[in-house]
Parts: C-alpha cells; structure tokens; sequence
C-alpha cells in the first residue's frame, strides 16, 4: 500500500491487500489475518503484520467486484490508529468490532462532507451585496482568539481524564510526568545557575525553579495547547544578560529594568495575540522551524562544553598543577629533589581528578540516557519492559549518575549549586524610574516579544505538526495571549521569564504518543500512529517541581556534570526526525546507503545539497548572532529569525524550482 500527501508518496509496509477472480464461486469472501510477527513478503513489504485476501466471482456487478472491494478494504486499513488497534485486540470478535467501529465512522464522516457540499438556500445572500456585507464581516479584534476559544473549549474537560480511556493511558501520564519533573526541574537549575553568575545573584536558583513551578502550572491550566511546555531558555538567558550589562553600563538597577522590559514585552505580545499575527506562522516552512531547533540542540551543547571547558581550566592547569608537573619531570632525573609548596599552589590546588570526574559523570548521563532511550529497538526483554525503560530514561541516568558522582566518589569534590534560602516574592517598586528608562526599555521589550513570538509560534507549530496527528485543533493565539500575561506577572516578581520551549515540547509529544516501526530497504522509521493529548502530565511534574522548592538539600546533591549531561542528552534526543540534520548528514553518507525518503526519490541530488548548504549557511548566521561576544549583535537575533522567513519566499525559489522545494520544504 502507498501513503500520497501534497508533495511525496511513501509506502505503506504493515499490510498487504491481494485480490483475485474464481468462476467457481458464488458470492464474495473476504479474509483478514493478523500475523503473529512481521513478515518480510518482499522490497515494498518487508514488515506486513496483516493480510487481506479478497476473492470475488468473475460477474459481480460493478460495485461488488474485487478492484471496489480491494478499495474499500484499502481506505479502511490505511489507517494507522486502527491497524494499532487492531493489534492489541485479544479475540476475534473484538477485532471485527473495532473494524465495524471505523466503518461506520468512515460512513459518517462521507455524509457529513456530502452535506456540507451541497449548496444552501442560506447562499443566496451572495446576490444581495448588503447581505453579503454582513455575511463575511468580522471584528479584526480578538477574532482569533475566539475561533481558537471555539476549537478548544468543548475539549477543556476531557483533557483532563480521557487519557485514562486510552490504552496504557495511567502508565503514559506516570512516566511522562516523571520524564517532565527532571526535563524541566534540571535545566530551570542550570539556567538559574547562569542567571545568577551574569546577574550577581539577583535572579538566583531558587527564584528560577519558582518561575518554572508557577510558570507551567499557569500555562497547563490555561493555555489552549497543553502539550507545549514552557520554561526559560538559552536565548533568554542570553537577553538578560543583555540586560545586566547594559544596566551596568548606565548605572540602573537592575531589578526595575527586568520589570519595564518584561512589561513592555507583554504589552507587545497581548497586541499580537489580540490582532492575530500568529496567522503569518503560516508562512513558516519545516525549514525555518529545523533551523531553529538545530539553533537550541547547540546552544545545549555550548552550554555544557563551556562548563566542561571552565571546569578543566580550574581544576586541571592550576599553576599548582604545572607545579607538580615539573616536579615529576625533575624527578624523572633526579629522585632527591623535593617539592616547595608556595602560598600560589595552596590557593589554587591541583584537582585533576575532580575534572575527570567531571567529564566521566556528563559522558555517563548522555550515554546511559541515550541507550536507554533507545532500548525499544534492542532484542533483549519484552516489549513491555523495553517500552518501560525507554520512557524512564531520563529519570534513571540523572538518578544512577548523581548517586555515583555523591555517592560513590564523595570524597572528589565537585561543583554544585546555591539554593539558599531567600524571599521569592518581592515585588518590584519602580520607584527610580525615569521616564527616559521606560522609552528605553520599550525597544528592548520589543526585541524581546519577537523573540519570544517566534520561539512560542515555532514550538506550536512543530507540536501541532500534521505528523504528530493531534485532533483537538490549533491555539496559537490562546497560547501567545497566555505567554504574555503570565510574563508580565513574572517581570514584577523579578522571575525568569519562559515561552514554549524546544526540544522539550517535541520530546513531550512523542512521550504521549504511541508508535510504529517501519522498515524500508534496511532503513527503520519510527511513525507516529497517535498522541494522548491531555494536560495532567504537565500539571502533575509542575506540583512535583513545586515540592522540590522545599528539598534544597537534596537538590543539592545533583552535581553540575549531571546537568551537563541532561543538557546533552536534551539536544541529540531533539535530532531525531530533524530533516535537516539527516540532509547534514548525506554530506558524509555513501550514495548507495541514502535512506529511502521522499525527497530523495524526488529532487536531484545536487539540489538537495545546495538546499542544506544554504540552510547551513542561515545556521551560521544564526550561531554568531546568538553566541556572539559583541552584545548588539544578540539584540539583532530577533530580527534574523523573522528574516530567515521572508529569505524562505522572496530569494529561496529564485535558487531553487518551486517544484523541489515542494518535496524537500513543505509547510508543517
């Protein structure tokens, strides 16, 4: 069977449709086997798991022959969530049951789109130009907003408890929101430890883990896409620390600033939400969107290498360290020399161990997190325990990972963070505002509100991918009127702001989700077949992030490279089903060994290559803007990403014929 979308086909492996005549029969017979294993039946179907043989007299009338017979046994098995279903039926009345269900569900959908094609007396309107006037009328104002509302308003309710309906459904909202707890608590302590380093403690540890407690409580329960997840990230960091510097500069506090900035950004994105300019995300391509998720995966990976980096740099080349150097160099020649501690080597100690370790424990995280992330494709256990260890990869690896680093070697001192105790909720006075500094900080929270419009637009819209076949409707706007209300009210308690974040938002709907392995020409890809879309497993890891605000001492024991793992394990988990990192990769790939997808089927090979380099060449544009020492240039990240877009439409087809990048850049 084949899958056609609007650019490509793919083939469809799971089942096979056979069809024949006999002049010895009578009337029609129809057979349907479910396979015990996969069964390789040749190149287009090497994993059928279900056969269906049609067997037709050779005079039936139109209607009942086998070709219209094979294609109605055909539309209904092209379903994916049925075939999953169908395979965990446990009796055969139950599998004629679910394929009864969806028939008729198929019958019902036929005659609801039959319905709608029929013209309406109602159309006649369309002759009176005053009634057409009123006909096709809308507020400007807050219209988005309320076709969101309509989309997502009769599902609020069942958000919350249809999950439990669905199968392994209680399993999926434990482990999802244990996944959560650590995906959002670790890098909420590791931003706030940068935070507090750029910010001399003026947003610190504790004040970040609220932030994300608060923050993704607020957003699960009123935001319109609840499989968003919202924390702070690295180009945030990034922007306050613009901030810092720039308040250091011109000798502001700080604090009032955060707050003017914050405010304004809100006021920014309340006007975005309320005229609807999420609507040009429909303009935002796979492109763009791979681009910037590429953008975060290495701003994850900075992040920890400048930590391992800054660790090796004062623990591994202390002057006390060239010190002993020396030493066993001399030693070497002459056994009588001994060593002159100075006061420089005793400030300073040599702890290359400690650096080892360091190195030893992010390693460690990033491979045990990955292996067992990938354990679902192994052999070994049973399908159960595989699926079992693969959602709690994450958990496991900080655990066992933070028990070896303060367990097993606590007599190797490493780093670890502050969570002293503070005041968390002090409001901001704004006493020493100047009416200058709220222009001032009106640009800034305009840059900021760009930035965080595009990133929460761009989080939605790879979350709401037709690939994930989410069913209860888009929310953009909801989403972006939340984000801006829940940041204004962060900016006056002086907390870290957040949007939809990536890769976690990705990463949460593939927790949810129930998938299928297909394999083709020796290439296995991993197909959504559905996603439990509810707002529990947020809610839940966001109360569990709550109560951890009152087990500092035992957040104190997750030792830095245990983060610094997390982060790298955040970032090669995103790369998977990134296009634009496999189209990277073909640079290094023999030709004989490309994967069999679309768009290599499609588009030549030297314009599938001049297409990555030039999305390669916006990465790096993007990368200096955002890692950049010059401070400006980090303002200007905004304006790029808005950029990229309009490079997308107005230079792009001008290089590239519109009919490859059909294939290679469709919309999500």
């Amino acid at each position: 069977a084949t899958t056609t979308t609007e650019s490509n086909w793919t083939y469809d492996q799971s089942w096979l449709a056979i069809m024949c005549t006999s002049p010895s029969i009578l009337k029609r017979h129809v057979a349907i086997a479910r396979l015990k294993n996969p069964c390789n039946l040749g190149r287009n179907c090497q994993e059928a798991r279900f056969i269906v043989f049609i067997l037709s007299p050779m005079k039936e009338k139109g209607t009942k022959n086998f070709l219209e017979t094979g294609r109605t046994f055909a539309t209904i098995f092209a379903d994916i969530e049925l075939r999953a279903k169908l395979l965990k039926a446990t009796t055969q009345e139950e599998f004629i049951s679910i394929i009864d269900k969806h028939t008729d569900n198929l019958m019902e959908q036929q005659r609801t789109q039959t319905r709608n094609s029929l013209p309406d007396a109602s159309d006649d309107i369309n002759s009176n130009p005053d009634m057409l006037k009123v006909k096709t009328y809308y507020c400007p104002i807050l219209y988005d907003m309320y076709m969101d509302l309509t989309r997502r308003l009769p599902h609020y309710l069942s958000d919350f408890y249809d999950i439990f309906n669905t199968h392994r459904g209680s399993q999926k909202v434990l482990s999802t929101a244990v996944f959560l707890y650590f995906a959002c608590l670790l890098p909420s302590i590791a931003f706030g430890v940068l935070n507090s380093q750029v910010t001399n403690d003026q947003i610190s540890v504790p004040k970040a883990v609220a932030s994300q407690c608060l923050g993704g409580l607020f957003f699960s329960i009123f935001s319109g896409q609840p499989l968003i997840v919202v924390m702070t990230t690295a180009p945030l960091t990034i922007y306050v620390k613009v901030i810092f510097v720039l308040c250091t500069w011109y000798r502001l506090d700080f604090r009032d600033t955060y707050a003017l900035v914050g405010l304004w950004n809100s006021f920014f994105l309340i006007l975005f939400s309320f005229f609807g300019v999420s609507k040009i995300m429909k303009w935002s391509t796979r492109s763009t969107e791979e681009i910037f998720a590429l953008f975060v995966s290495i701003a994850f990976l900075v992040d920890a290498s400048t930590h391992v980096y800054k660790n090796f740099i004062c623990n591994y080349s202390t002057p006390a360290c060239k010190h002993y150097d020396e030493y066993w160099k001399l030693r070497r020649t002459n056994k009588n020399v001994t060593f002159n501690f100075t006061d420089d080597t005793l400030d300073e100690p040599c702890a290359r161990d400690s650096s080892l370790l360091y190195i030893l424990l992010t390693l460690g995280t990033v491979w045990l997190g990955t292996f067992l992330y990938k354990f679902k494709q192994t052999p070994y256990l049973t399908s159960a325990k595989r699926e079992l260890l693969t959602d709690y990869a994450l958990p496991v690896s900080v655990i066992i990972m933070s028990l070896i680093g303060s367990v097993v070697f606590k007599q190797i001192n490493l780093q670890s963070f502050s969570v002293d105790h503070e005041h968390l909720f002090v409001m901001v006075r704004l006493k020493s505002v100047t009416f200058k500094q709220i222009i001032a900080t009106g640009f800034l929270g305009f840059s900021l509100s760009l930035l965080m419009f595009l990133d929460q637009n761009i989080a939605g819209a790879i979350v709401n991918s037709p690939a994930n076949k989410l069913k209860k409707g888009k929310a953009f706007h909801i989403d972006l009127f939340v984000i801006a209300i829940l940041n204004g009210w962060l900016s006056l308690f002086g907390l870290t702001w957040m949007h939809g974040a990536l890769p976690l938002s990705p990463l949460h709907v593939k927790a949810l989700a129930d998938t299928e392995e297909r394999v083709e020409q020796g290439h296995i890809q991993s197909v959504i077949v559905k996603v439990r879309e509810t707002r529990l497993t947020v809610l839940l890891s966001h109360i569990l992030i709550g109560m951890s605000l009152f087990m500092r001492d035992i957040l104190k024991q997750i030792p830095m490279p245990v983060l610094d793992g997390l982060f790298l394990y955040l970032a090669l988990t995103s790369l998977d089903g990134n296009q634009f990192f496999e189209r990277v990769t073909l640079f290094f790939t023999e030709q004989a060994a490309y994967p069999p997808n679309h768009y290599i089927r499609q588009v030549p090979q030297r314009k599938i290559h001049l297409f990555t380099l030039l999305q390669l060449l916006q990465l790096i544009i993007l990368c200096f803007l955002g890692f950049s020492p010059i401070l400006y240039c980090k303002l200007v990240l905004p304006i790029w990403l808005v950029a990229m877009v309009a490079f997308r439409y107005g230079i792009l087809p001008k290089i590239i014929a519109k009919k490859y990048l059909r294939a290679l850049d469709q919309r999500l």
